[in-house]
């Protein structure tokens, strides 16, 4: 931002001044725009570092021809270079999380594990915090202080008390309030000028819930916002503030920061309101239920009550986060998704512009490749709107409250389909869905979601909503087929995000598609062979067309397992089940050379601005170019 103001964006003149020849300046221009839409130099979407492909020198001499960028270079110089550490996760040689900060916050992961459980009985939620532990030396003792950081603009600090006694007397846990108090103290200003413009006193409510979440660091206002949100049905403005998902934590319990206001799309939003409609007519057909005539043929692993949600189809306005997802469910709390109900917001015109031209393409057969390209779009919008509306919008976490009450018959226990016997676990008191599946929680939810829409793909009365019929140009059958191949191609893609130095996988959804793909690889008898030709260096996917009913069930034997091990909380046979999928084979590591290889460029989403004028809004759109979207945060003037 700094070098472009110093030149007034005027990138030729600049390259002119520092004597830099021009397409090191423009490699800069695109490290600068990939950096600028994953807010940091590790990719949104698997978490990998990537660098400039500028020299150091040239960088500099650039740098140089301003004070300020003169003076900001050095500080971010090394960082910026540095091969290592390369990704995140778990803070080490080779990667790395502000999350836990300190040395060695990650090696004692039993007294961590501790921290979380005091936590939860000191109601202290964890999604805007982060950990830092600090040792020091007193009088030949050896002291330890855990801190845990708190989003808020309020400061102040804390020592918790351990009431167990789990800890020895030379360790020291504190509640540190005022973890990013200047972004959180601007963005509460921002909040407090835009209450003058809702459209409702839920919205009114809502900014006020989360201002004062902000403020004090307590997320129990920003739950009760969360509460209001979900009632604010089908808004004109729909927005989205606060500390949302959590998969860039390793743990995978704390979130990072999101931003997201966008338009209503109403012709949109109607289709998907006929779909809400029916959902729970669908809901019976899902392996869970079927079989069952109990709760109207739900079963015992699913809500009494689907409420329908609200479900909007909107135009992104501006999405401040490091990865633009095709669509969200939220909140994340699944005590308010019980009580209160949840949203699904389906975000057309980023699913439209990645459309466009499909990636990992080269992974179909030529012969197959316009094809594939033309019913693209539709498998993969009806794919993404039953993941958000069936696949996070269904299910019932058995559990037991504070009371010692059971949200189901502890006496006569439902049976478990797949062991046929009796229940023996639940959630217990105070137990979350995160808390217990920890590093797998949100890797598993994407995966039973996209298990869901995959499954239901297929439902004649789904694709009819959709335009997809006997008679229209785009045919149901060619729609099913479609999807399979994305499934096939976007188990083969996730490739990319996973690290063999360290036997991580750097994405939730990554890891999910590929765990479906090997299930299907192992399961569907047939459906898919993949192709390596070693010499070439090409990798061809190609789906068996009559084995798609077989496809089908092996989805739903995929799903079925994840189902109940999520509603009964066996993380134990979680665990062994979904680990075992998705361990990467030497095989799979070729298939991951050619995928490397041809790998697709980043996405970058350039986003417009808006810019008062007396009484009136202006909408300021820019060109999708590098240069555009890097002019669109320099007059974002964040």
């Amino acid at each position: 931002m700094s070098l472009h103001h110093s030149c007034d964006g005027q990138w030729e003149q600049l390259a002119r001044r520092a004597q830099v020849d021009m397409m090191e300046v423009e490699n800069f221009l695109n490290y600068a725009a990939v950096f600028l839409s994953n807010i940091g130099n590790y990719f949104g979407s698997g978490d990998q570092k990537f660098h400039p492909d500028t020299s150091l020198d040239d960088l500099e001499k650039l740098a140089n021809c301003a004070p300020t960028t003169a003076q900001i270079f050095p500080k971010i110089r090394d960082a910026l270079f540095r091969p290592l550490p390369n990704s995140l996760g778990v803070p080490s040689d080779t990667s790395q999380s502000t999350y836990y900060l300190g040395d060695g916050t990650l090696e004692n992961m039993e007294e961590v594990s501790t921290i979380s459980k005091l936590m939860e009985k000191s109601k202290i939620f964890p999604e805007n915090t982060r950990l830092r532990k600090s040792v020091t030396t007193e009088g030949g003792t050896t002291l330890q202080t855990y801190d845990i950081l708190q989003g808020s603009v309020e400061e102040d600090e804390a020592t918790l008390q351990e009431p167990d006694n789990q800890f020895s007397n030379s360790t020291k846990i504190r509640l540190v309030r005022g973890d990013h108090k200047d972004e959180l103290k601007k963005i509460n200003q921002s909040l407090k000028q835009a209450m003058k413009y809702t459209a409702n006193c839920k919205q009114q409510k809502l900014l006020a819930g989360i201002a004062e979440s902000f403020s004090s660091g307590d997320l129990n206002s920003y739950r009760e916002a969360q509460r209001v949100w979900v009632k604010d049905k089908a808004p004109k403005v729909e927005t989205v503030f606060g500390f949302v998902e959590p998969y860039r934590d390793p743990l995978g319990i704390r979130a990072e920061f999101e931003g997201i206001v966008g338009i209503s799309d109403s012709e949109g939003t109607k289709v998907l309101g006929k779909l809400a409609e029916i959902a729970s007519d669908i809901i019976p057909q899902l392996p869970w239920a079927q079989g069952y005539e109990e709760n109207n043929g739900k079963g015992p692993f699913e809500k009494e009550l689907f409420d329908i949600p609200d479900f909007a189809s909107v135009q992104i306005l501006a999405y401040c986060s490091s990865l633009v997802f095709p669509g969200i469910n939220l909140p994340n709390y699944n005590d308010i998704r019980q009580e209160d109900g949840f949203k699904n917001i389906i975000f057309a015109n980023r699913m439209i512009a990645e459309s466009k031209r499909a990636r990992g393409i080269h992974m179909i057969s030529e012969s197959d490749r316009q094809v594939f390209q033309e019913h693209r779009f539709t498998a993969y919008y009806i794919w993404v709107v039953l993941h958000e509306i069936l696949g996070h919008g269904t299910g019932k976490l058995l559990q037991e409250d504070s009371q010692g009450h059971f949200n189901f018959d502890r006496e006569q226990p439902p049976l478990n389909p797949l062991s046929r016997k009796p229940i023996d676990s639940w959630f217990g008191p105070g137990e979350t869905w995160t808390g217990v599946f920890a590093d797998l929680a949100t890797t598993v939810d994407e995966c039973r979601a996209e298990l869901v829409g995959a499954y239901l793909i297929d439902v004649p009365e789904i694709l009819e909503l959709f335009g997809c019929t006997l008679d229209s140009e785009i045919k149901p059958a060619d729609v099913v087929y479609n999807l399979y191949q994305q499934l096939g191609v976007d188990g083969l893609r996730a490739l990319e995000n996973y690290n063999p130095s360290t036997n991580k996988w750097g994405q939730a959804h990554s890891r999910a598609h590929f765990g479906m793909l090997q299930h299907m690889l192992r399961d569907s008898n047939g459906l898919y062979e993949i192709i390596h030709d070693k010499e070439s260096q090409n990798l061809t996917l190609q789906v068996n067309r009559s084995r798609l009913p077989e496809g089908k069930a092996s989805l739903g034997r995929m799903l079925l397992r994840l189902h109940i091990y999520r509603c009964t909380a066996d993380i134990r046979s979680c665990r062994e089940f979904y680990e075992d999928l998705t361990m990467v084979s030497e095989e799979a590591l070729g298939w991951r050379e050619v995928i490397l290889m041809k790998k697709d460029p980043p996405l970058a989403f350039c986003h417009a601005n808006t810019f008062l004028e007396g009484s009136s809004v202006i909408l300021k759109e820019y060109e999708p170019t590098v240069r555009g979207l890097i002019q669109s945060w320099a007059e974002r003037d964040v």
